[in-house]
């Protein structure tokens, strides 16, 4: 019971993920998405583009490090892709979420939420690079079908999308050259600056 009870306190605390809303508006209304849709829309991605990885993987398991990757957001909040400062203690921040938010789990849960959550920064597996792949890909998407409302409202340039981007390719060379024609895209119908 001591257990079970855990678990549901976890599920209780997580759903403050709903509350943590991202820079990005979502495609088809004006308002900004959250975590938790977020990471259900990369969950659905990877279903459906599994095939364009560019090694086999393990689908599970890129499903789990995404719906776990953006939890220590609860306590770390959402550090803006394009926020240079507020990147460099990101990582400490999220490390010290990930042991308050993962602890509240039975023993083997919160090694094996850990485990996924690092295996997630650290971008060395195929599963960990294609997952990436797809975090990258989405806000992408995002702004290129939203008038690249987010770009223009931080002035961000095609230069700092495709530096930011640009890691797509290591899960997914098939994605990397299709976020590059949004890209270019986005450039010609002037959404987003050189």
């Amino acid at each position: 019971m001591e257990k079970m009870l855990k678990q549901f306190n976890f599920i209780v605390e997580i759903d403050k993920l709903k509350t943590i809303e991202r820079r990005t508006k979502i495609i088809h209304g004006s308002r900004l998405e959250n975590d938790a849709e977020h990471s259900w829309h990369l969950a659905m991605m990877a279903m459906i583009l599994q095939h364009h990885a560019n090694k086999t993987n393990d689908l599970l398991k890129v499903i789990k490090m995404l719906l776990i990757h953006d939890l220590v957001e609860i306590d770390a909040g959402d550090t803006f892709a394009y926020d240079t400062d507020g990147q460099v203690d990101k990582f400490d921040r999220e490390t010290e979420a990930a042991k308050r938010l993962f602890g509240m789990l039975p023993a083997e849960q919160e090694e094996e939420f850990t485990q996924l959550w690092l295996e997630f920064e650290n971008k060395e597996t195929e599963e960990a690079k294609f997952a990436s792949s797809l975090d990258r890909l989405q806000p992408l998407i995002h702004n290129s079908l939203n008038e690249g409302d987010t770009w223009q409202k931080y002035g961000i340039t095609s230069e700092q999308v495709i530096n930011r981007n640009k890691e797509i390719n290591y899960g997914s060379e098939k994605l990397w050259e299709y976020a590059q024609t949004i890209i270019k895209s986005s450039v010609e119908q002037g959404i987003l600056t050189k």
